[in-house]
């Protein structure tokens, strides 16, 4: 291994565990606790190294952001490939995003809350945050009913599932009612 490989590879590593640590401070006691002096604190880096990666908070909060896609993406493809028929992927894909939602508060936040300077259906929007869309179309699509674009009902599909995370996560809605909400919403949207 060459000394830039190596270097390469600390770099990586110095990058994932300040990912890794502001997420776990965020999850502990919200963002506004993640600061780039308590990250060093934590890393046991200067402020200096923290910012030779990250120009500051806003490019964490946009990297986590990333990461979540990544990995919301990846939930909703294994709950929709575990499932029977369109009607149980549709299902399965609502229960799995409401799941990662509630288990993941933070990481939530960081992705539709937030602002990490990340762009939204545009040209520029990054990979991972049109994967996780994608990873919704791909089951939505064959939903959607006649004549009804499947981007379009996908927007409004993931809109409702928004709305429902963070509602409940607010307290505005009953929990007890999660699982009738999450039938509705199929019902309601879903034609098969």
């Amino acid at each position: 291994m060459s000394v830039q490989e190596r270097k390469e590879r600390e770099r990586a590593g110095r990058e994932r565990l300040i990912l890794a640590t502001a997420r776990e401070l965020a999850e502990q006691q919200g963002w506004d606790a993640v600061t780039t002096r308590r990250l060093a604190e934590r890393i046991e880096y200067s402020q200096p190294v923290l910012y030779s990666h990250f120009r500051g908070k806003r490019e964490i909060i946009g990297a986590v952001a990333l990461e979540g896609a990544a990995e919301m993406a990846a939930a909703l493809r294994a709950a929709a490939r575990a499932a029977d028929g369109p009607r149980a992927r549709v299902t399965a894909l609502a229960r799995a995003y409401l799941d990662f939602a509630a288990r993941n508060p933070a990481v939530y936040d960081a992705m539709f809350q937030l602002d990490g300077g990340l762009a939204f259906a545009k040209e520029d929007t990054p990979e991972p945050l049109k994967d996780a869309f994608a990873a919704l179309l791909e089951s939505l699509g064959e939903v959607a009913g006649d004549g009804v674009p499947p981007g379009l009902f996908t927007e409004v599909f993931w809109a409702a599932l928004h709305g429902l995370a963070t509602l409940t996560r607010a307290g505005r809605l009953p929990p007890e009612d999660a699982e009738r909400r999450t039938r509705l919403l199929v019902d309601r949207l879903a034609m098969v």
